[in-house]
């Protein structure tokens, strides 16, 4: 029965035809692809530069029709005949006639210039007051409006001051009153002379003048013309529904390098993808391009190009789907290859497989024979590349392996014998080395314990000892101490007599103040006495002088010179009682500190008294502490002699555990030693007995891998 085939993504013809088909697909696509998309990006490029030199071209016709336009109102500006005439309609003592006859001149000129000229829609000359009725206008058009958007357009030609102003295209025209659209230029005619005489001149242009000159101009299949102001609103479009809206596609996002959506600039033919710093390219000559999504995402071309004569923007747009249709029979092309590369590399790879992929099926299949233990299997390979050569080696590797099977069952049983009598004699060499084992380590155990206890009880003694030495270094410390408070209460005694004599002598000096206070207060009630006789005689002198000062008036002349020794007098007297005033208060405020003195002594007095018997108690008191404390000092010395006797008795002990504590560690250190050597030699004879039957199931394991063996 024929073996059923399947696929093993593990084989390696499996993974060489896979890694080739991919290989092959892969360049295949990436070549047509990227011919595709280069394709494109070429088509573009010289559609760019064609639509470019298209985009110039009519901007240059605009700029040549502006021009045109810009050029008759210079005329207007510089024509003094209809300087002349405006000035004659605007002079208030023109007669009728002259006026009349100006006024007719000035519309002749204005429909002759309106009749020259199909794209004209009308020709205006409107007067600064915008009353109609001083306005003139070609014939066939309606007449002047004042409304809010029409002042301020009037205001931009204000300030153009005298330059001509271009308006967008608008559907019903400057005046939002005509059927049509057109497009209008102003200019205001200046008369620095007679200011009176100015007018806006409007030349409004059919918006069918701009339809013509573009129609020439066509991007792509389904593009679209429009011109922008400024803003980026539609100054001009085909579709008059579209005029004065912001343009969803436009030129200012260029300074940034990106639309809303996305801007990206298209390949360029031998060139990287790279797209440029500025986001637009120029193509030949002076038009622009770049690429931009539409309001629906779709990719648009765009050119354009900036008008010299007003600050306007020619902008053309297509998709770039017109353009590079041709370039989609590439895709189809690129299928036909990849699908051409795939059958290709299928038929590479089945070959890799026939000549690589079954040998080594092959090869790998007997080796799993032989791991199973077939040694006879041998391969059929005739070839001598490296397939045969690995076939060849795999038959000598497979007969080499037989002998030594051979070899190695014999040697097997050998190893076999040998060891089932070396385990039985580590079986009893093992038995043995137990039983000493146990012996010592009881033994051991022993001498540990003893050691143990008498580490113990040497390390009770010792702490014994040092209690013993600080209970005798805390009875010196309190003799001393006992010592210092003797001294402290002799020198407090002393001290307290010193305080006792001290404080008598301090009770006689109050008694000295006392008196001393009390003959003070009597003199400063003499002074007091005194001081009354002077102070009446000074109130005498006082009125003496003052007698005497007025027996010197009486007596006139002769009595000046009494008259000043009168006030001298007085003055004398005024001092002496002034003199007399101040001693008065100082006496005074000294009898008043002397009755506090006094005051303070008496009540001192008691307080003194209380301090004497009190100082007398303490050294009574001081007394009584020493007599106790020389009672405590012959108790510390008893204590202290008790305390040396029982510090030599604790020596005599510490000695005796530290030979008893020598003579165990030796004993116990022997006994480790030989319990040490014990259980290494029963460890010794239990890994000799593992060994040797891990030996004897070595020996058997090796003999049943023999037997599996068909040499």
């Amino acid at each position: 029965m024929k073996r059923r085939r399947f696929i093993n993504f593990s084989s390696v013809g499996v993974k060489l035809f896979v890694i080739l088909f991919c290989t092959i697909v892969l360049l295949s696509s990436v070549l047509g692809l990227t011919s595709y998309y280069a394709a494109k990006g070429i088509i573009t490029d010289e559609v760019a530069a064609a639509s470019s030199q298209s985009i110039v071209q009519a901007a240059d016709k605009l700029d040549f029709l502006f021009a045109e336009y810009e050029a008759l109102s210079r005329q207007f500006a510089v024509d003094p005949a209809l300087k002349a005439d405006m000035e004659t309609v605007n002079l208030p003592t023109a007669g009728t006639v002259a006026r009349a006859a100006a006024e007719d001149r000035i519309r002749r000129k204005l429909d002759s210039v309106r009749g020259s000229d199909e794209r004209l829609l009308g020709v205006r000359l409107v007067a600064r007051s915008m009353v109609d009725a001083e306005s003139y206008k070609s014939t066939g058009i309606s007449g002047v409006r004042s409304d809010e958007g029409i002042l301020a357009r009037v205001k931009e030609i204000d300030n153009g001051k005298g330059n001509p102003v271009w308006f967008p295209v608008r559907a019903k025209g400057f005046f939002d009153s005509y059927s049509q659209s057109a497009m209008t230029m102003g200019r205001l005619l200046r008369n620095i002379q007679n200011p009176a005489a100015e007018y806006y001149m409007l030349i409004e242009v059919k918006g069918q003048a701009l339809t013509d000159v573009l129609s020439n101009l066509h991007i792509g299949l389904g593009g679209e013309i429009r011109i922008l102001d400024s803003s980026g609103r539609v100054a001009y479009s085909a579709d008059d529904a579209l005029l004065g809206q912001a343009s969803y596609i436009h030129t200012g996002e260029l300074k940034s390098g990106t639309q809303k959506g996305e801007e990206q600039q298209l390949p360029g033919a031998g060139k990287s993808e790279e797209p440029e710093q500025s986001g637009a390219r120029k193509s030949e000559g002076r038009g622009q391009s770049f690429t931009a999504g539409d309001e629906l995402g779709s990719p648009q071309l765009v050119v354009y190009q900036p008008l010299s004569t007003a600050d306007w923007t020619l902008l053309g747009y297509a998709p770039v789907s017109d353009f590079t249709k041709s370039a989609d029979r590439l895709l189809y092309i690129t299928l036909l290859v990849v699908l051409a590369a795939a059958l290709i590399a299928l038929i590479i790879g089945y070959v890799l497989v026939r000549l690589i992929g079954r040998p080594l099926g092959k090869l790998a299949r007997l080796m799993e024979e032989g791991e199973r233990g077939n040694l006879q299997v041998r391969t059929s390979f005739k070839g001598q590349d490296e397939i045969g050569r690995v076939g060849h080696s795999f038959n000598r590797m497979m007969e080499q392996i037989s002998r030594m099977a051979g070899q190695s069952s014999s040697s097997a049983a050998e190893v076999l014998a040998t060891s089932e009598q070396l385990v039985a004699a580590s079986g009893a060499i093992s038995s043995q080395a137990s039983e000493v084992a146990t012996a010592t380590g009881e033994i051991a155990g022993g001498a540990a314990s003893l050691a143990a206890e008498a580490e113990s009880s040497h390390a009770k003694v010792e702490l014994m000892g040092g209690k013993t030495g600080e209970v005798a270094e805390k009875n010196a410390v309190m003799a001393a101490s006992a010592e210092k408070v003797m001294e402290v209460s002799d020198q407090g005694a002393e001290r307290m007599k010193k305080l006792v004599s001290q404080s008598e002598d301090v009770l006689k000096l109050m008694d000295l103040i006392q008196e001393n206070s009390a003959m003070l207060r009597d003199s400063t009630v003499l002074i007091r006495s005194i001081l009354s006789p002077m102070i009446a005689i000074n109130k005498q002198t006082n009125i003496l002088a003052l007698n005497a000062s007025i027996e010197a008036v009486r007596a006139g002349a002769a009595g000046r010179g009494f008259i000043v020794i009168a006030n001298e007098i007085r003055g004398l007297a005024n001092q002496s009682s002034e003199s007399i005033a101040s001693v008065s208060r100082i006496t005074e405020e000294i009898s008043s500190h002397i009755e506090n003195t006094v005051k303070v002594v008496g009540e001192a007095a008691p307080m003194f008294d209380n301090q004497l018997a009190s100082v007398r108690e303490s050294s009574i008191i001081f007394e009584s502490v020493r007599a106790e404390m020389e009672e405590f000092s012959g108790y510390l010395g008893q204590s202290s002699a008790a305390v040396s006797e029982l510090a030599e008795y604790q020596q005599q002990l510490g000695q005796s555990m530290a030979s008893v504590i020598s003579v165990v560690q030796q004993t116990s250190a022997s006994t480790e030693e030989v319990a040490s050597m014990s259980s290494q030699q029963f460890t010794i004879s239990r890994e000799l007995v593992a060994l040797s039957g891990k030996l004897e199931e070595l020996a058997e394991q090796l003999k049943q891998s023999m037997i599996s063996f068909q040499g």
